[in-house]
């Protein structure tokens, strides 16, 4: 699938190329690219001395250091190291809601629309992408690619992701092969109405050396609805349904429990360490990318 039909045209990709992601914590990988790492290399971000060494390159003597201490110091540099991106699109059926009263998308193609965003960004600095959707379980995944020239299928991808029914955050990260084996950022694209199962899905993550990024994605009928009148609710994963009366005191009480629950999913990431941010469906992606993302200090 072209960039065209989720959303990004030549102009969005050429700024995205203008921006990177910030990692955390510096990672090392055994390929070259432009993410600092602990490890020490040839990347012009000086890190310290040690004394010289046979099989050292004399290139990196510091003469005026050992005019001073009569000593050969060499130059050590932070190497710049690739990072290890992975995508994770939740594609379970509350998902595929939203938009039906506004001009936004519905969740699951904004998600893919972000996503592909964050991923065609990461491949543009040298960086290796991932990608990966659930419902109830794994039910696609991308493995790790790199360069500019893989983001068609990356975007292949995201476009081909179909919505699934139930969804379980902690059952589809605690299936073998889920976790990353080795260190690396992962971007969750969800809604995150799960009565249970968040927290645990997110210690797994971390447990497996990851910087999460936590991305909830709500439309503007869950964020502002305006509903009037009786009406049956249904749950679209489980078809359960309950008659309502939609008055001013039942909106006010969704707003305020609305509310309540994603200021304590913010306050559990902030507490681990994870990004996390709100994604209104009607905002475009490169103006909440701008607006949200670049502010608190996920992307440079």
């Amino acid at each position: 699938m072209s960039a065209e039909k989720l959303g990004l045209d030549s102009g969005m990709l050429v700024k995205l190329e203008r921006m990177s992601i910030m990692a955390k914590n510096r990672v090392r990988s055994a390929m070259q690219g432009r993410r600092k790492s602990r490890q020490t290399g040839a990347s012009l971000d000086f890190a310290d001395y040690r004394l010289y060494a046979p099989g050292d390159d004399v290139r990196m003597i510091d003469w005026n250091a050992y005019g001073r201490s009569g000593k050969p110091f060499v130059k050590l540099f932070l190497d710049e190291r690739e990072l290890a991106v992975r995508l994770w699109i939740d594609a379970s059926a509350s998902m595929n809601t939203g938009g039906e009263r506004s001009d936004g998308d519905n969740k699951l193609r904004h998600a893919k629309r972000l996503a592909a965003c964050i991923g065609y960004m990461a491949l543009a600095g040298c960086d290796r992408v991932g990608a990966g959707a659930f419902g109830e379980r794994v039910s696609a995944s991308l493995p790790l690619m790199r360069g500019k020239a893989s983001a068609h299928r990356l975007f292949r991808f995201l476009g081909d992701i179909k919505p699934e029914q139930e969804g379980n955050l902690e059952k589809a990260f605690g299936e073998p092969g889920a976790l990353p084996r080795q260190p690396g950022m992962v971007w969750l694209f969800s809604d995150f109405l799960y009565e249970s199962g968040i927290h645990e899905a997110l210690h797994r993550l971390q447990a497996a050396r990851q910087e999460v990024v936590v991305i909830q994605v709500l439309s503007p009928e869950e964020l502002r609805p305006d509903y009037a009148g009786d009406l049956r609710l249904v749950d679209v994963e489980t078809g359960t349904g309950k008659e309502v009366a939609m008055s001013g005191r039942v909106l006010k009480a969704y707003r305020e429990a609305l509310e309540a629950y994603t200021h304590g999913l913010r306050a559990f990431c902030h507490q681990r360490g994870i990004v996390y941010a709100i994604a209104p469906t009607d905002v475009p992606p490169l103006e909440w990318i701008g607006s949200t993302l670049r502010t608190g200090g996920v992307l440079a």
